[in-house]
């Protein structure tokens, strides 16, 4: 638990620090200003000051285009996607709260010191931090309590859906010797192409057809190192050529294990579908070795399997979820 509070809480706390300045905070959290509803889900509303202020952190690299057109509208999709998160995880607070789980107020405090903790902040510091977003620690409590609402439902709701057997396993290892037992890890790089969570016929074919091109300059000799700082909407890779490092096997989901550790050194493949768009891949070196002995791997392959299904099950649910929601998007 520790380990997600510090994910989902204390890093969260350090993306938005020093951000643009905040208006003033109500005494639940929110800024005093005159607001518009962005999307109404069930009975909760999305107000545009609270998209913005989640938006801010993330848009900061969108500074640098100096294409106005260009600008606003990866600002647009950007806003599309936070503001679909967003819808997310007050319907996961909202199944929480039909399922009746709460979450104590020792586990806000200890998420609370988690963050303090970590920062070496004091309650003064804390404070101070939070007032630069628009925060209280009241209004930030009432957010903290929600973060860990919504991980207790995933826990409660999602994970008795997850089952990993130990024909699971062996068949996942035995599959993995069958491919290249001699492959242990590979030197990986990607370029992404973001797309939107839900995207449109028309979305999915301008991306594909832009990964196809991105592969037929590798192919042609382009490196690829060039077409990720050219290409790739990953920015934290994209300045790095793409590069993901060396990549272990049984550390990717099953989906691109299977793909990247089929490929050759040198190789480039696409498109390959991810969370947040389609990427292209390149294997630019290959590490051998003999494969390690069942027993030494198997706990890591059933983690690996288990990371793997639990995020399978959850995007299920969530369509559950929104399905049987009534939901208004107004931006």
């Amino acid at each position: 638990m520790v380990r997600v509070i510090r994910a989902l809480l204390f890093a969260a706390l350090l993306a938005s620090a020093g951000t643009a300045q905040a208006q003033p905070a109500a005494a639940d959290g929110r800024r005093l200003s005159v607001d518009r509803v962005v999307a109404v889900i069930n009975d909760a509303i999305i107000l545009e000051s609270e998209l913005n202020r989640r938006v801010a952190p993330l848009a900061f690299d969108l500074r640098r285009i100096k294409d106005e057109r260009e600008r606003e509208r990866r600002s647009g999709k950007l806003k599309s996607q936070q503001l679909d998160e967003m819808i997310n995880e007050e319907l996961i607070v909202q199944a929480a709260e039909a399922a009746k789980i709460k979450v104590n107020p020792k586990q806000v405090q200890a998420a609370f010191d988690e963050i303090k903790n970590q920062n070496q902040f004091d309650d003064a510091r804390l404070a101070g931090e939070l007032r630069k977003q628009g925060y209280t620690i009241a209004g930030y409590r009432r957010d903290v309590r929600r973060q860990l609402l919504r991980l207790t439902a995933v826990n409660q709701l999602v994970r008795p859906r997850v089952s990993i057997s130990d024909e699971d396993v062996k068949a996942r290892y035995d599959e993995a010797n069958r491919r290249s037992s001699a492959v242990s890890k590979v030197r990986l790089a990607h370029i992404l192409l973001q797309l939107p969570e839900r995207p449109t016929e028309a979305q999915l074919a301008k991306a594909k057809s832009k990964a196809a091109k991105i592969i037929e300059m590798a192919n042609a000799g382009t490196p690829f190192a060039e077409l990720a700082k050219k290409f790739s909407q990953d920015v934290g890779t994209r300045n790095a050529g793409g590069d993901l490092g060396w990549i272990e096997r049984n550390s990717l989901d099953t989906e691109w294990e299977v793909i990247v550790f089929a490929m050759d050194k040198g190789e480039v493949r696409g498109p390959i579908n991810g969370p947040q768009g389609l990427h292209v891949f390149h294997v630019a070196d290959i590490e051998k070795s003999a494969q390690k002995p069942f027993e030494e791997v198997k706990g890591k392959i059933r983690n690996q399997l288990f990371r793997s299904e639990m995020d399978r099950q959850s995007r299920m649910w969530l369509e559950e979820l929104r399905k049987k929601a009534h939901i208004d998007i107004k931006l």
